[in-house]
């Protein structure tokens, strides 16, 4: 498994090496992708306050706690570190620390909340697309190996039919959603007095 691992590495690797011209984009991707996406989950939040949309964003958050949290589990029962620290030879793009690749943090959170927003907006395939043009971009910057991505990929996405099918999750974003719709409402009457 770890031979095909690797030589499956080293083919996308080597496309950073012979396709130069985009790597800028494939580092974008891979370093600020995440970022973005927070970010318009907080402009989602305060900008669109419609309660779909809200439980929308309290599921995404659920679902990237409880799959980062199952990655966590994985990653104790099975490690290797980043393929530019076991290999020679890599075009390493983004300055990465070594550690436990297994499986990739930023896989999991782009996963975790694009699944979310795909769940709740099926007709926005580009969710999905976004998902795994990022979890590619991680193998082409030499930080991860493709089954740390797909393994953090299979777990967000677990996790994502989980809170959305499980009425016992669903149940605590109606609660969250409840809860800081009635501090809200305190904060505003305070504010307006």
């Amino acid at each position: 498994m770890q031979e095909y691992n690797e030589r499956l590495f080293r083919w996308v690797n080597q496309l950073s090496i012979d396709h130069g011209h985009l790597n800028p984009i494939f580092i974008g991707l891979a370093e600020y992708t995440v970022l973005l996406v927070a970010l318009m989950c907080l402009f989602i939040w305060f900008r669109n306050r419609s309660g779909k949309n809200r439980k929308m964003i309290i599921s995404a958050g659920l679902t990237f706690i409880l799959a980062e949290l199952l990655g966590k589990i994985a990653g104790a029962f099975y490690s290797n570190q980043q393929p530019f620290a076991e290999m020679s030879h890599v075009n390493l793009l983004i300055h990465k620390e070594v550690n436990n690749s297994f499986p990739s943090d930023h896989t999991i959170f782009i996963f975790s909340i694009c699944l979310i927003f795909w769940l709740f907006h099926k007709r926005h395939i580009y969710w999905l697309i976004i998902a795994c043009t990022v979890g590619f971009s991680r193998i082409w910057v030499g930080v991860h190996y493709p089954f740390d991505v797909l393994v953090g990929a299979v777990i967000a996405c677990l996790t994502a039919v989980a809170v959305i099918g499980l009425p016992i999750f669903q149940r605590g974003v109606d609660t969250i959603l409840a809860c800081y719709e009635w501090i809200e409402q305190k904060c505003v009457r305070k504010r307006s007095k």
